[in-house]
């Protein structure tokens, strides 16, 4: 990138690394993820206590000995870019972090690109977005805009695979629609992982789910929403992307959990999209909660999400 958009690396950042690495048991991650949910997701709390008890239990990741993390200035935000020593001919990556817009950090996916780095042999640029309720709707969308423009301008959209988890994954698709409906070049590719998509649906509706999803609450999902748009701007396509007609669109790989309050909005897009001549390639795992594929190497379904995911970035044809 040029001098404007980024500048050299400063420090690897601390993290554990792994090789093989015993999984542990779906049912005990399930009560660590119920454990996050309930200490650090609680709308009781203030903003900045849930986002310092998130940082700290994910401050020490886990990835692959041959991946490399630096922090870097993109677009005017500070980014975390994980690469390999193959990285320079495959796709990179942008991903935007999970947190209802309000929480989160690059800190949470780190395990999961630095695994995607190695297994795909991408980079991965982690942006650190502005978050609400200090920087409300369109900030977030304002700086994908920017981060996304500055990687283009270095290596081309077509060589760029955008991607999100939770909300970052509503931003990730909010951002598509937005450079579709402008008519400008799209990314090669979109990947999201336990999406956000409809800030409005009332999440209450199925109560099975609310008692099966143990990360996820409606009264936090209805808090961040809050704080990140005023109740009228949540049937926008920029806030809400499932309100959108999704023609157009590069191919989207969409992942899942049956126990995940937000599942109902990837099972729709994935309807949706591919009514309207998307490509699009759905999975569900069952029995998974929200954002379990942020947990590679403990989690054999996190695995198999990140083996889909690299087999999807495979499928992206690069400019000669």
């Amino acid at each position: 990138m040029t001098s404007r958009h980024a500048m050299t690396s400063r420090h690897a950042m601390t993290g554990r690394y792994v090789g093989r690495r015993p999984r542990v048991p779906p049912v005990v991650l399930r009560q660590v993820a119920h454990q996050l949910g309930r200490r650090c997701l609680d709308p009781a709390l203030p903003w900045p206590v849930q986002r310092t008890r998130l940082d700290q239990l994910f401050r020490t990741s886990l990835r692959p000995r041959d991946t490399r993390v630096a922090e870097q200035e993109i677009g005017g935000l500070r980014a975390e870019v994980i690469s390999t020593r193959a990285s320079a001919a495959q796709p990179t990556v942008i991903h935007f972090h999970g947190g209802g817009y309000c929480v989160g950090s690059a800190l949470m996916p780190r395990s999961w690109a630095a695994h995607l780095s190695a297994r795909a042999g991408c980079r991965v640029v982690l942006p650190e977005y502005r978050l609400a309720p200090e920087h409300p709707y369109p900030a977030a969308l304002e700086d994908a805009r920017a981060v996304l423009a500055a990687v283009s301008g270095e290596v081309g959209p077509g060589s760029v695979v955008v991607s999100g988890d939770s909300a970052g994954g509503g931003l990730a698709l909010a951002l598509l629609l937005a450079l579709r409906d402008e008519g400008q070049d799209l990314p090669a590719g979109c990947i999201l992982l336990s999406p956000w998509l409809d800030l409005g649906r009332d999440r209450r509706a199925v109560p099975d789910l609310v008692r099966r999803d143990v990360v996820l609450s409606p009264g936090w999902l209805e808090a961040c929403a809050r704080a990140y748009a005023a109740p009228a701007a949540w049937a926008r396509p920029s806030v809400s992307p499932l309100r959108a007609a999704p023609a157009g669109l590069p191919p989207l790989l969409i992942q899942a959990g049956t126990d995940d309050l937000l599942a109902p909005d990837a099972e729709l897009l994935a309807a949706r999209a591919a009514g309207a001549g998307t490509d699009v390639t759905y999975t569900r795992w069952p029995r998974l909660w929200h954002d379990f594929v942020l947990q590679p190497s403990l989690l054999a379904a996190a695995d198999s999400a990140l083996a889909q995911a690299a087999w999807f970035l495979s499928r992206v044809p690069l400019p000669a």
